[in-house]
């Protein structure tokens, strides 16, 4: 393997990753594993049974002091002083246009104690808005405790009942979190457990100190979690309709837009963005984020081109095989008039046009599985 440029960050768990054999890549500042036993393999234990997954690049910014919760409040979608402490929520950092700074997971931790988690590729970013608008809400501690900390999700149908054997989580609802310690070789390690994933799963994601991140790894690997990489993560995320910052949601796109409405609060007064989407709701929308699968094989990669009745109505953001589904799938914008579910629409793929049609998101739902 060739050396890494110096400038790429290692998460604490880099010498676990190159032990288990993974292919290393570069992804958004940082040396990742990309996949461990194979893509599609790492998929099915995710589906079927357990897997873990290394996230420690992901963004962790504590936000503390009396004026958390109101720049909190200020500057996200929802009303982060209405969260109750042991809960965490979805949400948006928008700029004043109503564009997607970064989407977020913020844990309320105490009354005055909240954990961002953030997207890595906008750490920074998100770091710097923090600290342009903390300046009006004192007293405030903004803390980056990313390269500080390891984040590992464990996700599956088995992982939320492995992990009740490691911490009391038991009785833990979705978005809820646990703060406590774990014991791992024989040390004991201060730990936050939140019922929270990015796989359409149900699992967890464990953050404890980067010292104690290598054994809460091999400890999740003996409990029989099957490791995996960005590439396995960013086609479960797919299937479950959910989006990538930078690829499906960006600083030009609003949640209006990319179907996100249900977590804003634009009956709320007072956050940075309300007024710009709200007049894009009045005015009406000139695009929409929609799901397609493809009747075709053909691979629909970002950028590519989607038509209606032979004409560009918009273009493809993310796509790829699910083999869950084993479909070609995508999400891409397009013009509202062809968003319904059914539209038929195809894509061009280097000059083919593979036909498919839209279809509701999430593709795969766990329920909608577990209830066949």
């Amino acid at each position: 393997m060739s050396p890494s440029p110096p400038s790429l960050l290692r998460t604490a768990l880099y010498a676990e990753h190159l032990a288990q054999g993974a292919k290393m890549v570069p992804f958004a500042g940082w040396e990742m594993p990309l996949q461990f036993a194979g893509i599609l393999a790492e998929v099915r234990a995710v589906r079927t049974a357990s897997g873990i997954f290394d996230v420690s690049h992901m963004g962790r910014i504590r936000v503390e002091g009396p004026g958390a919760g109101p720049l909190l409040a200020r500057l996200l979608t929802h009303d982060a002083r209405a969260l109750r402490p042991g809960r965490a929520r979805y949400g948006f950092l928008l700029n004043p246009q109503g564009g997607i700074i970064d989407d977020t997971i913020l844990y309320r931790l105490g009354e005055e104690r909240y954990l961002l988690v953030c997207n890595a590729a906008n750490r920074l970013a998100v770091g710097a808005w923090l600290a342009q608008w903390g300046r009006e809400f004192p007293p405030l501690t903004l803390t980056d405790i990313t390269l500080q900390t390891v984040m590992v999700a464990f996700q599956g149908p088995d992982a939320f009942g492995k992990m009740a054997s490691l911490a009391p989580v038991e009785g833990l609802r979705p978005f809820g979190a646990w703060e406590g310690t774990l014991t791992l070789d024989g040390n004991t390690f201060p730990a936050l457990v939140g019922r929270t994933g990015y796989t359409g799963e149900d699992g967890v994601e464990v953050v404890v100190p980067a010292e104690g991140g290598p054994a809460l790894w091999r400890r999740l690997v003996a409990l029989g979690a099957q490791p995996c990489g960005l590439g396995a993560r960013d086609i479960l995320r797919l299937e479950a309709g959910l989006m990538l910052h930078g690829t499906d949601i960006d600083p030009s796109t609003t949640p209006l837009e990319a179907g996100l409405e249900r977590f804003v609060d634009l009956q709320r007064e007072g956050f940075i963005g309300r007024e710009a989407l709200l007049a894009q709701q009045a005015q009406g929308l000139r695009r929409r984020l929609v799901g397609f699968v493809l009747h075709q094989r053909g691979v629909p990669r970002h950028g590519y081109s989607i038509l209606y009745d032979g004409k560009v109505v918009g273009s493809v953001t993310s796509g790829g095989f699910s083999p869950t589904l084993e479909k070609d799938i995508g999400m891409g914008y397009v013009e509202p008039a062809c968003a319904q579910p059914a539209t038929p629409l195809e894509v061009d793929i280097r000059g083919r046009r593979v036909p498919g049609e839209v279809v509701a998101l999430p593709f795969y739902s766990r329920r909608r599985a577990e209830s066949r």
